[in-house]
Parts: C-alpha cells; structure tokens; sequence
C-alpha cells in the first residue's frame, strides 16, 4: 500500500552540484556543442505537422485504443478508463524548440481519469501542460515527485516505488525500473524515475519513460508480462546518451526481453534532445525490423491518430 504524500518524510538536502554536466549520469554536457546542435540548429529547422481532431473509436471490453499526442507523451482509452501519460503539448521547452506540433489539441481530449508520470524531467513533467488538463483525477508518479504536483489540479496524487502497484476498481498500474535518472533541478537528485505497466480488462500496456537498455527488461517481463511495449528510440547520440537513453538496435533488444507482442516507439522527432537527425531514428527502427523479421510486430503511429489494439 502507497502512502499519502503528506505522511512521507522529507528527502534529505544534497549538496549543491558543481555544474551542469553533473546533472547527468552520462556527464556529457557541454554548453557550446549544447547550444549549436540542440538551440541554434532546432532554431534555423521550421515546425512541421499540424494538430487532428481526433476521431475517438467505439470500444468493446478488451479493446485499447492508443493515441500518440507526440515525444513521449500518449492517450490510452478503454471502454470505462482514459489514461494520459507524460502529457506535453508545449512548443517551447525553455530554449528548446518542439520541431513537430502535438497531434491533438488539449481541448479535444476525452475527460481524464488517470495521469501518469514516469519522472520530473521537463520534456515529460510539463506543469503548464496539467495545469491545463480536463479535470485529471489520480495523479500517479514516482517516489519523490508528488511536491511538484501540487496544485496542479489532481484530487489525488500517489507516489510509488519501484515494483508498487496502486490500484483502483479493475485497473492496476504498478511502477517499474529504469536506466536513467530523475533530477529536476541541480539539487534534487532524491526523485524517483521509471516506467509503468498499465493491466485493465486483460490488456497490458507498458511505458518505458525514459531509458537506456538494461537487464531490467528481462524483470518486467518476466513479472508483469506486458502485451503492448511503448519504447523510446530517439536521443542516443553521440555514444554517451546511451548511458539513459536507448537508440533502436537497443529498443528491438529491450521489446525481445519483455516478450511483449507488439512494438510501439516514442520519444522521437518531436524536441532535438540529441545529435542525431530527428528522421533517423525511425527509418532505422524499420531496417531492423525488417532484417529481423519483426514488421508483423511494429506498430507505427502517427500523431493524432487513435490506433485500436
């Protein structure tokens, strides 16, 4: 059982950091290689794709439909249950520039049960996005977070650990490992981060958050089994971001290790976070996936667009 926010002790303070570089387990900061390929580069790249109305399908018991809104961010609906999880729909990030628009409006979202939060990073953590959503009910994040949820409109807010589970009426999502890290500012580094498996009506949905490729995946799948595996490919260049982030070729390694039928990626040609190209990183996913004989299992998406599993 999760307790309260209000019934957690504090974290302990830390110490200042010494720089940014050492904000990140991979300590590849570098604020001139920074701003030339991450601002100035995203600045001179004009945004692409527009928002959908999105025609929500009828469903049946047992049936999921999947909306990717853009990065990491994705509706999940059922027949009685809507899930947001990392929902961003922001152009800026600060100075970094969304290079492709969200797939839906805020305003054309269904009403919002549930909200998930795999970590406090500002790319999936977006406070003016959930200031603004339709009446979210259960925030759902992990240990370590929940202060920076509140009033943000969630009645209820539930931090977890890793491998808790929290669970109302017949949906469950427990939370789950990840190689990354949860630091929002330079001296938080107590936050907690990982990804969540989503069980309801016998359908299981798991997503990643962020992460780089680790045995973990072989864990979760042993343990929660999930069917549907939401991965991130994008981000992985130069070598160092692969320290908490994963490129495709790792993403196909991850999606064997949970045993899960199908592949859907995220985290990809919506903000420049890295060196790549932003094209990159799905055409590559394709290339594997066709010389490993996995095209059967890949699922695509394109924003906006609500996709029935």
């Amino acid at each position: 059982m999760t307790k309260p926010v209000s019934q957690r002790s504090a974290p302990p303070r830390r110490k200042l950091l010494r720089s940014f570089k050492d904000l990140t387990p991979s300590k590849h900061f570098n604020p001139r290689t920074f701003f030339r390929e991450l601002v100035w580069k995203a600045l001179l790249t004009p945004r692409v794709g527009q928002p959908r109305h999105p025609v929500f399908p009828k469903l049946y018991r047992g049936q999921v439909a999947i909306t990717w809104i853009g990065h990491a961010s994705f509706l999940i609906q059922f027949t009685d249950l809507n899930v947001l999880i990392d929902p961003n729909f922001a152009n800026w990030l600060f100075f970094l520039k969304r290079i492709k628009r969200a797939g839906l409006k805020i305003k054309d979202l269904p009403r919002i049960d549930v909200v998930l939060l795999t970590h406090a990073h500002f790319d999936h953590f977006h406070k003016p996005t959930l200031r603004r959503l339709p009446q979210p009910k259960i925030g759902v994040m992990p240990r370590g977070v929940g202060d920076l949820a509140q009033n943000l409109g969630f009645t209820r807010i539930i931090e977890l650990d890793w491998w808790e589970s929290f669970a109302q009426r017949d949906w469950k999502v427990t939370f789950t490992p990840s190689q990354h890290w949860g630091a929002r500012m330079l001296r938080d580094r107590h936050r907690g981060y990982g990804g969540f498996v989503l069980e309801h009506q016998g359908r299981k949905i798991y997503h990643a958050g962020d992460s780089a490729y680790f045995d973990g995946f072989k864990e979760i799948g042993r343990r929660l089994a999930p069917e549907i595996a939401l991965l991130p490919i994008g981000a992985y260049h130069p070598a160092s971001f692969r320290r908490v982030h994963m490129g495709p070729d790792e993403a196909v390694k991850a999606f064997r290790d949970l045993r899960a039928r199908c592949l859907v990626p995220m985290h990809y040609g919506t903000f420049k976070l890295s060196f790549e190209d932003l094209n990159e990183p799905p055409r590559w996913l394709v290339e594997i996936a066709i010389k490993e004989n996995l095209m059967h299992k890949l699922r695509m998406l394109d924003e906006g667009v609500p996709e029935v599993f």
